[in-house]
């Protein structure tokens, strides 16, 4: 019989939890011949999460829960989830219900009956999410497609279904600073995707802000593509080219013609504009070594404080 793990990353999920719980095992008892666990990942949560994963895991011995000892992130959530699923399908999904629970037969069967790796869900459209976020996000997906030239198109998330030998290929994958999207990618096997349409959460409100929206793109960026670098030094070429023929046409303005410049008012702003761009690729160069500096530490990528699940 196959068995299917469900991991559930969650952050202050107080109020969808036992929506989440009630659509999930609907959905799994459709699914004829496997068995199944579901495996919540407590992240640090401050509100009473905790409390009801607790009555969930008495209620039903299918239900397991991992609690933090801390916020770690998303990302340490699912490769939590990952590490400890010991089903032969494995699915990532939200608490929010924004992943329909009714596609998991679909996925299950895609595995099993076409002989796919993975089946991914896709949002064909970002109803409710607000005009500025859905083109923000659109641009990211097309600049980090250009960059790493992975697979990571606009609506494909983390809710997927996977098999046994693409989870632990991407548990090989060990470093600190982790894009889950980037190495779903990165690991390759043929892949279904099912296309669905946006859902509103059913509770609660969502945990990212523009602040870790772009905290979170940016990490997706350095993590799988070293072109930040290599544009920092085309500019840096074509600023410093641009800088010589402007002192070259000062000079012989200055030389022959004795046309002095508002006292040397264009050089003060190209120094100026240099030491911005000097600063920011500083930054960038910065950003690479912050997450080398991390990976060198070699940390744990979370610390588990309480489970009912033997570790």
């Amino acid at each position: 019989m196959d068995k299917m793990s469900i991991i559930v990353p969650c952050f202050n999920e107080e109020d969808v939890l036992p929506l989440f719980y009630h659509e999930v095992t609907t959905c799994l008892h459709e699914i004829e011949d496997i068995d199944y666990e579901i495996l919540f990942i407590n992240d640090g949560s401050h509100d009473h999460s905790e409390d009801i994963l607790k009555i969930l895991a008495k209620r039903n011995h299918h239900c397991f829960y991992y609690s933090f000892s801390r916020n770690f992130g998303k990302e340490a959530a699912m490769y939590a989830g990952l590490e400890h699923a010991s089903g032969n399908y494995v699915v990532i999904m939200d608490a929010d219900l924004q992943h329909p629970p009714h596609l998991l037969k679909d996925m299950y069967h895609a595995l099993k009956d076409e002989g796919y790796d993975c089946c991914a869900g896709k949002r064909i459209d970002r109803d409710g999410e607000g005009k500025i976020r859905n083109i923000l996000s659109h641009i990211f997906y097309k600049i980090i497609q250009k960059m790493t030239k992975m697979d990571m198109s606009d609506g494909a998330g983390d809710f997927r279904m996977m098999t046994r030998q693409m989870v632990d290929a991407i548990l090989e994958l060990k470093e600190y600073n982790r894009y889950m999207k980037g190495m779903f990618s990165f690991v390759g096997f043929d892949t279904k995707w099912i296309e669905y349409h946006n859902v509103q959460r059913v509770a609660g409100h969502t945990k990212w802000s523009f602040h870790s929206l772009f905290s979170y793109a940016f990490e997706g960026i350095f993590s799988f593509s070293s072109t930040p670098i290599t544009i920092a030094g085309f500019i840096g070429g074509f600023l410093m080219i641009i800088s010589i023929l402007l002192g070259c046409y000062l000079l012989v303005n200055e030389l022959f013609f004795h046309d002095q410049i508002a006292q040397y008012f264009p050089i003060s702003c190209l120094i100026l504009f240099l030491s911005g761009i000097q600063m920011i690729f500083v930054c960038i160069l910065g950003q690479y070594c912050s997450s080398c500096y991390f990976e060198s530490k070699q940390r744990p990528i979370y610390i588990i404080k309480d489970s009912n699940k033997k570790i």
